[in-house]
Parts: C-alpha cells; sequence; structure tokens
C-alpha cells in the first residue's frame, strides 16, 4: 500500500529527507516513529503528493503521487495532529459536508454509527465550536474514515484523549485493518500506542530510516520483550507459568514478570492464561517496554541534536 525506497528531498536548499525506506501491506498497523525533527511529517507530505522529492521511489496505493495525487488523496484518509473545523457546524452536518467533498453521500444512519463508533454519539447535534480538545480530536478520527478510505495516514490519533478514548480509537483502528484489505499508518510518541497496535514498525531520525521491521521480530533479535507490573489478590504458583513468562521480582501484592516478544498471541492472549492457572490479576500496568529501549538505542536520545536536525 506504501513503498518507498531511498526518498530524498530538499526544501530552500536544505537535505530533509535523505533517504526514507517504508514498506506498508495490507492489513498492517505500521508505526512511523522518530524524534521531533525526525523527517515523519514531511515524509507524509511527500506521501499525498505536497512535496516534490528529489530523488527515490514512491508508490501510495500503486500510483506515484506526484502523477496521480487527486486520486491517491481520494482513497486516503488523513488526520493531521492539528486539525481545524469549522466551529459553527454540528458534527452531523460537519461530517456530511466533508464527505460531499469526497464524492461520497453518507446517510444520516452512516453518520450516526460513525460518530457513536468514536465516541460522539450522544454529542452528534452540538455545534463543533463547544467540544473540548479530546471531542474534536474523536471528531478528526471519524473525518478520516468517512470516505471509506483504503488507507489512514493518522498523526497522534490519541493525542488528548482520556484513556476510555484511547481504547476506543485502539478498537476503531484494529476493526479498520481486520479484513486485511486496508492499513493504518500512524505516527505516534506514544510507545504504548505502539505496543497495543502496531506489528510493524519504521525509526526514522534525522531524514534517514534507521531500521524497519516486525516488533516481534525486531525485539526477539535483541533478545527482548515487555516488562508488567501485576497486582494479584493472592500469591500464585511460580511453578506454574506458560513458556515466555518469567517472574523477575514481588512488591508487596505487586509481581513483576517478563513477558518475550516472541509470545504467541501476545499479552492479550497471556492474561486469560495466567488467570487459568490460579493467578487472580486485579491490575497491570506496563513498564518501560524493550521498545522504548529499543527505540532510544536508535535514535541517539542520550546526545543532543546537533545541527543537522530536520523539520
Amino acid at each position: 500500500m506504501i513503498k518507498t525506497e531511498n526518498l530524498r528531498l530538499r526544501i530552500k536548499g536544505k537535505d530533509i529527507l535523505k533517504g526514507i525506506n517504508l514498506h506498508l501491506e495490507p492489513g498492517d498497523i505500521y508505526g512511523l516513529l522518530g524524534p521531533n525533527g525526525a523527517g515523519k511529517s514531511t515524509t507524509i507530505f511527500a506521501l499525498l503528493g505536497l512535496r516534490a522529492c528529489e530523488s527515490g521511489r514512491i508508490s501510495v496505493l500503486g500510483s506515484a503521487p506526484d502523477g496521480d495525487a487527486v486520486s491517491i488523496r481520494r482513497s486516503v484518509g488523513v488526520m493531521p495532529e492539528k486539525a481545524s473545523f469549522y466551529d459553527w457546524m454540528t458534527a452531523t452536518d460537519y461530517l456530511r459536508w466533508y464527505g460531499r467533498i469526497y464524492g461520497s453521500q453518507p446517510t444520516d444512519k452512516d453518520l450516526g454509527m460513525m460518530l457513536e463508533k468514536v465516541g460522539l454519539g450522544a454529542e452528534s447535534h452540538r455545534f463543533v465550536g463547544t467540544y473540548s480538545r479530546g471531542m474534536k480530536q474523536r471528531l478528526s478520527v471519524a473525518r478520516a474514515l468517512i470516505p471509506r478510505p483504503k488507507l489512514l495516514i493518522l498523526d497522534e490519533p490519541t493525542n488528548g484523549l482520556d484513556p476510555k478514548g484511547r481504547r476506543e480509537i485502539h478498537d476503531l483502528l484494529v476493526e479498520f485493518a481486520a479484513d486485511g484489505d486496508a492499513g493504518v499508518l500512524l505516527c505516534t510518541h506514544l510507545l504504548d500506542d505502539v505496543d497495543r497496535l502496531c506489528n510493524r514498525i519504521g525509526i526514522i531520525d534525522k531524514g534517514r530510516t534507521r531500521l524497519e521491521g516486525s516488533i516481534a521480530d525486531l525485539l526477539t533479535e535483541q533478545g527482548g520483550g515487555q516488562r508488567y507490573r501485576l497486582r494479584l489478590e493472592t500469591a500464585p504458583d511460580p511453578t506454574n507459568l506458560p513458556d515466555g513468562v518469567t517472574i523477575t521480582g514481588r512488591e508487596g501484592g505487586w509481581w513483576r514478570v517478563q513477558v518475550q516478544a516472541a509470545l504467541s498471541g501476545g499479552p492479550s492472549a497471556l492474561w486469560p492464561e495466567l488467570w487459568r492457572r490460579g493467578w487472580k490479576i486485579l491490575e497491570i500496568r506496563s513498564e518501560a517496554s524493550s521498545l522504548e529501549e529499543f527505540y532510544m538505542s536508535h535514535t541517539g536520545q542520550d546526545t543532543p541534536y546537533s545541527q543537522e536536525a530536520v523539520l
């Protein structure tokens, strides 16, 4: 759905992108990661045909943006980091108007279902100008989905949302990509979102792709995994553990466990299995993950940026 090879771009004589390689297949939820100034936003502009590249190859939904940008944009739902709306419209009126820009005629039922999915069903007839930041964030996600796109490009989609809102957006994105015909490119600084959602990541820094691949494969290569703290009702049997899970410590009623990245089914399948083995789990907290450590080690975050930092 997206393929770039050695993408390079200059702005006002300055090299901004110096070698971006990105590969997103149908069914992927792909996390595009990098520090501020790494070139993430500029990469998105290039994918949408809003910035012309100096060299390299780029394909979005099988076409080159510089030759078929309008067609591509009609098949891509985009959520920018900073979204603007017409405050004098209701959410329903706004989505209806936005859908017509894409040539679609969403029915009242379609609009109601979409607003319910993003948690705005009860607020659909309020003026957008009265919405909180989190509510506008939800509306921005709905706006990206209303044209029924094949590809979603989302920049910080859960920024400003409460835990319930984040979970609702997570579920929506998983549902969108679940049929295997659509894909999601997710730009975020929230590695917890990446842990929960993404099957593939690309890390870029200073305009270059540092690495790309399956999260499970990348963490397995470094022998990593995810660490959790579990608050339990009673002490568990430490000898009755699934393969790939290790107890690393205890603090009062909290137990620390390490979960291997390659564990079949991932954490979502682990918790019911532990419960069946007598682990009466009351609360789960994710600790600093190996993904975070992996990210830090590949973006030079322990050292200050040089003047080579990019937009």
